[in-house]
């Protein structure tokens, strides 16, 4: 039996598209491994968005090419941000590499069985209940600091039935959840024929029979229409779970990010959420230390988070990405020592904010769907997204919606015992 392995990192669509290949994979008649010098045909699934993901990337590379020849026979392919156009100029300096796919590519390393329906092979044979489902590639915003619309490409959204298909083979096989990926969501169906949006694509995964949960991310703010945010609200199927992130609570420093919004903009766009879902929880990204940020404009981010109190707050410090506006028109003047102390200032504040958030919750019993069972215990989340954990039991709560009594909160998780299961 010929074997594969994955090796991911980077942000949720790399996760979807490793998904993806490992149904290819699946279908073409190998099996997973978890360990590499076990794998005849190894997939490196990439992210260069931030330097710390590319110095791994390269480590990894580096490890591979170790590998390979001890073993000349195996397969390599290499996926994800770091393939960019230029994958001649990879190909010379990687190669011991045998496959170079762009991000969003369907593979073209074997000949797909002509017997084959396309949507059963890119779908794996044992997904998670809660798995995720890429609807639009790519980006049109180029905000100064990102690389990815220079490697994934300028957006191009799926077709809607074709959306609809893999997400009714993905219930057929035992997914109960998915979450819609892209990198501006907020954009899907600009470039498809009558223009459909994110709304109404909505509207018919909420129609599907046995599925139980809707996601979606990353929203723009820029682009949050209110029709959207009415379908969030009246569609019963879709959670109350909106990743809306603002960068910066500065509109000097979202002005040189090229954002296209102002601080009071999110801000209405925020209160308009909480008025319309009075249960959302709004999660949010930040880039701290960007060119020339000074004291005064990280403070203001910290008072943007302290007023609108999110949920989750996902906090980089600024690293240049070659090839973006920002590396070529800014100078990196933030010193590193300070980028670190401005990153765990917002680490604590938003503990701090999380943790009162979930103590609220104590002695209440929320709704999950269990995702998986590890170190002994059942986990799954809430429809606000909040991980929780309870004992195992004599029976298996794989793909069910279980109501859980919580008796210890923290920051991150929330635990608690079983109460009801249906």
């Amino acid at each position: 039996m010929l074997r594969y392995h994955i090796w991911t990192i980077g942000c949720q669509m790399n996760k979807a598209e490793s998904d993806r290949l490992a149904g290819y994979l699946e279908q073409s008649g190998y099996q997973s491994t978890d360990t590499a010098e076990e794998a005849d045909f190894i997939v490196l699934n990439s992210c260069v968005v931030r330097q710390s993901a590319e110095n791994r990337v390269v480590n990894k590379l580096a490890a591979l090419k170790s590998l390979k020849k001890s073993r000349p026979g195996m397969s390599i392919a290499v996926t994800g941000c770091l393939v960019n156009g230029n994958t001649e100029q990879l190909q010379k300096s990687l190669p011991h590499v045998d496959y170079f796919l762009k991000p969003g590519e369907s593979p073209r390393w074997f000949d797909m069985p002509a017997t084959q329906d396309k949507t059963r092979m890119l779908v794996s044979a044992h997904p998670s209940p809660a798995t995720f489902v890429s609807i639009i590639q790519g980006c049109d915003n180029f905000c100064s600091y990102c690389i990815v619309p220079y490697r994934r490409g300028r957006e191009k959204s799926r077709p809607v039935s074709d959306i609809i298909c893999e997400v009714k083979e993905l219930v057929r096989r035992g997914v109960r959840e998915v979450t819609l990926l892209g990198q501006n969501v907020d954009s899907y169906g600009h470039d498809l024929p009558g223009r459909p949006d994110l709304a109404d694509l909505l509207v018919e995964l909420n129609a599907v029979d046995e599925l139980f949960r809707i996601r979606f991310l990353t929203n723009h703010p820029k682009d949050m229409t209110s029709k959207l945010l009415d379908a969030i609200a009246s569609l019963e199927k879709v959670c109350g779970q909106i990743n809306l992130p603002v960068q910066s609570g500065d509109d000097e420093i979202l002005k040189a990010m090229r954002r296209g919004y102002t601080v009071e903009h999110y801000r209405r766009l925020a209160r308009e959420l909480y008025q319309k879902i009075p249960e959302v929880a709004l999660s949010t990204d930040i880039i701290v230390g960007f060119p020339s940020e000074s004291e005064e404009q990280f403070r203001h981010t910290c008072d943007l988070l302290a007023e609108l109190r999110f949920d989750t707050v996902h906090v980089a410090a600024y690293s240049p990405r070659p090839g973006t506006i920002a590396a070529r028109e800014f100078q990196d003047n933030v010193p590193q020592d300070e980028k670190s102390r401005r990153l765990r200032m917002v680490e604590e504040l938003q503990e701090r904010i999380a943790t009162e958030t979930n103590a609220r919750l104590l002695g209440k019993t929320v709704e999950i769907l269990v995702e998986a069972r590890e170190k002994g215990k059942w986990q799954g989340r809430t429809r606000s997204g909040k991980l929780v954990f309870f004992p195992p039991e004599a029976c298996d709560y794989l793909g069910q919606l279980v109501k859980i009594k919580i008796e210890k909160t923290s920051p991150w998780s929330l635990q608690g015992k079983l109460e009801i299961s249906y």
